[in-house]
């Protein structure tokens, strides 16, 4: 019996790197099988996925233009995606990254045209930066209040509160923040070039994507490194755990919820004065969405959240060139996207159990 057990042990002490190899094959082929199946469903519509990826990955990687492109779509998503997994963390769902995002724009707009215009670059940007903040805050507080406060659920009430900020925005743009040069068209005024930020030369990529890497280092370190951290992790783990240890759970789900919506808040100020330049209506449809998205795919880990808001944004960008290279529409590339994150999905299950 001794010998039959040592014969059963051997291999895999002799062999530990089949667990390795095992593991990087089933990852590997996560990231490929939902690119695979996309292939077959571009094959239906006559386009040969093998030329198609390669003009994607050429768009995308090809030059600096591309690449910056990729990072300036990732920078919001990366953004609202913490806004989405700071609160899971504490084992909320916030789903309303969408609309603090619109009104951190809005307050960002309104600052810098009527408060900010003389202010010089050092100064006017991260005032713009706290106005952005703000708003994203203050729309949040909402949801926060109706959790704390009536009992509602923070998932239906802060995807419901997305479309009031659509029309908020729509309202502000229609009237006093509507700029009388604009021939009747809903925008605001230019941002004068002072309160812009600073583009690399020959792209328009911005400094404000490393600004969303440093806020998603530093939600990391408080969530892991922090006391705070430890009582928001051990508060989505076991809330009755938390409640015993004497947690004081209602103020904690306020300011999670509050500090998601100041980070989505920043990308709304960073889509204005690194991108758009002036609000209009549709500044920043769908990151909000797209940053659930992100952090649902990272299992809301800040530092993964890198990585799923780079891939998200990479296939953002492709969209357009799929729509010139196969003239199918750019919003088919969703179909990829969602294939992207049921596989990942199911690979972390599978890790799990």
């Amino acid at each position: 019996m001794k010998q039959q057990a040592s014969t059963v042990l051997v291999p895999s002490a002799a062999f530990p790197w089949r667990g390795r190899i095992r593991k990087i094959g089933i990852q590997a082929g996560v990231l490929l099988a939902p690119f695979i199946l996309y292939g077959l469903f571009l094959l239906i519509y006559g386009v040969n996925p093998v030329e198609l990826y390669v003009s994607l990955v050429k768009s995308t990687f090809g030059d600096l233009y591309g690449f910056g492109e990729v990072l300036v779509k990732a920078t919001p998503i990366l953004l609202t995606g913490l806004a989405a997994a700071l609160p899971a963390r504490a084992g909320l769902v916030n789903v309303g990254g969408e609309g603090q995002l619109a009104i951190g724009a809005l307050f960002t707009t309104w600052f810098a045209v009527f408060y900010l215009n003389g202010l010089p670059a050092w100064l006017g940007i991260p005032a713009m930066l706290v106005a952005g903040a703000l708003g994203g805050a203050v729309w949040a507080a909402f949801t926060a209040l109706l959790k704390v406060k009536g009992r509602i659920n923070e998932t239906i009430s802060s995807l419901l509160l997305n479309y009031v900020a659509t029309f908020t925005v729509g309202y502000f743009v229609h009237g006093m923040l509507k700029d009388p040069k604009s021939f009747n068209w809903p925008f605001s005024p230019e941002l004068v070039s002072s309160l812009r930020l600073p583009v690399i030369d020959g792209t328009r990529l911005h400094i404000g994507f490393l600004a969303a890497l440093g806020f998603s280092l530093l939600v990391w370190f408080v969530l892991t490194k922090t006391r705070i951290g430890y009582r928001v992790r051990v508060l989505g783990s076991n809330r009755f755990a938390a409640e015993r240890a004497g947690f004081s759970i209602h103020r904690m789900y306020f300011w999670v919820l509050i500090g998601g919506g100041a980070l989505a808040g920043v990308a709304g100020m960073i889509e204005i004065a690194g991108i758009e330049g002036r609000l209009r209506p549709t500044t920043g449809v769908n990151y909000g969405y797209l940053g659930f998205l992100a952090a649902w795919m990272a299992w809301n880990h800040p530092l993964r959240l890198m990585l799923t808001s780079f891939l998200l944004g990479m296939i953002a960008v492709a969209g357009n060139t799929l729509e010139i290279q196969s003239g199918l529409p750019s919003s088919s590339v969703q179909i990829l996207m969602a294939l992207v994150l049921f596989f990942l999905l199911g690979s972390a299950r599978r890790v799990k159990r």
